[in-house]
């Protein structure tokens, strides 16, 4: 059986070495589930979020349409999902892509739990699938999937097309986002920021973007560099609202 809010058959199939959901193991996520919960809300109080510039961009995007592209660099997943997720005040549906293999579910079981929506698919291994699962979450369910355009492994903020290509067959708009922190520790490839306890943490907003329905190779290449571009103007916004 599901989980509620889960999409997509492809959480069902085994992992890419034959490995399955047993309900050991089922049981074994279910108790790890809440302990990642509690480090992530401890982790959300002692680094709080003192400053938010640009909330009436997204409030303009939700007035001109049911669902909208959150978008953000990789390392900023930490703090614009937490932004993202609170937004269920104002009739938000947030997403977030979840490889499909067993170890997946844990991501899917925490995005659940969240009170967000799990959208199951890989952008490596299942990337045209991934896409049309991302359109129908949005035109169909009105669903707000965040996504990192430089993807789970990089190259680090470089902007791939999937959300600009999602955003022309959606009509949707794709609205950038950034945060930036006093005091934090930068990790892995993408040098993933987890902000020091006690930091200040700041989240920018910037102006969302409509594309155009016909691009040629070129125009949708401009526009990546402009998106990138618009990403990082939102990471200077937040910098500098923290002083």
């Amino acid at each position: 059986m599901t989980e509620p809010g889960l999409r997509n058959s492809f959480y069902r199939k085994p992992g890419p070495v034959g490995r399955r959901m047993t309900p050991q193991r089922r049981w074994l996520y279910r108790l790890t589930i809440p302990l990642g919960l509690a480090i992530v809300r401890l982790w959300w109080r002692l680094a709080p979020v003192v400053k938010i510039e640009g909330e009436e961009h997204l409030r303009a995007a939700l007035a001109e349409a049911p669902s909208v592209l959150p978008c953000y660099w990789h390392q900023h997943q930490l703090y614009c999902g937490k932004y993202l997720l609170e937004q269920r005040a104002r009739g938000m549906k947030t997403g977030w892509l979840i490889s499909p293999s067993v170890d997946g579910e844990i991501g899917a079981m925490l995005v659940h739990r969240l009170g967000a929506h799990a959208i199951r698919g890989s952008s490596t291994h299942t990337g045209a699938r991934a896409l049309r699962d991302y359109y129908l979450a949005l035109v169909k369910e009105n669903i707000s999937p965040a996504i990192n355009p430089d993807g789970p492994r990089g190259p680090r903020n470089q902007f791939k097309p999937g959300a600009i290509l999602l955003a022309q067959w959606s009509g949707r708009p794709i609205v950038p986002m950034a945060y930036a922190a006093t005091r934090a520790w930068r990790i892995k490839w993408d040098r993933f920021v987890i902000p020091k306890p006690f930091a200040r943490v700041a989240i920018a907003i910037g102006p969302p973007r409509y594309i155009p329905r016909t691009l040629d190779s070129q125009a949708l290449l401009a526009l990546q560099e402009e998106m990138a571009d618009a990403l990082r103007q939102a990471f200077e916004t937040a910098r500098k609202a923290l002083g």
